[in-house]
């Protein structure tokens, strides 16, 4: 009997001390580097406006339909750019559903942004990402974008393209990954130089 009271002691005690350091210590440990390290994105990596309002993360695509803005990639998730709904449309290569989604997608993208019939289109500007909030777009999605959007504002086009290659971000370490646009900053930009409403 001493045994099985003294095993149930020493569990209880092992339990306690492992509750105490695995869901106590160490996440307030975590918290705390993150917030004394890098704390833009251990908070969401948050835009701030001007005016001091959050307009987004840089983490997550947000839906701008205005002729004024760039516009990001199409969404499968929830109801479109859904945080709580992440997540692609789970179409294969041969579902007919998807082949026609596509051809749809960029019959609008070519009429959106004036282009001739055959354009050729960028895969990002009429597909999905996996999780369905990318919120970046290709340099070459947001150059064909700029005329839209400089027209639209009124603005000269090598300005709104000028925004774009500072926009642009490099392959992380020079290797990885591809060119991209952030959608966000690059309209908050748009905005810092001609201010337009709705999105």
């Amino acid at each position: 009997m001493k045994t099985i009271l003294k095993d149930l002691a020493t569990a209880l005690l092992v339990t306690a001390v492992l509750t105490i350091l695995l869901c106590g210590a160490y996440p307030a440990a975590v918290w705390a580097a993150g917030q004394a390290l890098f704390p833009a994105k251990a908070n969401g990596s948050l835009v701030v406006g001007a005016d001091g309002t959050v307009r987004g993360s840089t983490l997550l695509a947000q839906n701008f339909s205005s002729d004024k803005y760039f516009q990001p990639r199409p969404s499968a998730a929830g109801t479109g750019y859904d945080a709580t709904s992440s997540g692609g449309t789970n179409f294969g290569p041969t579902s007919q559903k998807l082949s026609d989604s596509i051809k749809a997608a960029v019959k609008a993208y070519r009429d959106s942004n004036g282009l001739a019939a055959d354009a050729a289109v960028p895969a990002d500007a009429v597909t999905s990402s996996a999780s369905g909030l990318d919120p970046h777009i290709s340099p070459e999605n947001a150059q064909i974008q700029a005329a839209r959007v400089a027209k639209a504002r009124a603005l000269p086009l090598e300005k709104v393209t000028a925004l774009v290659t500072a926009a642009t971000e490099g392959r992380d370490l020079g290797i990885l990954g591809e060119a991209g646009v952030n959608v966000l900053r690059l309209n908050l930009a748009l905005d810092a130089i001609s201010p337009a409403a709705g999105k």
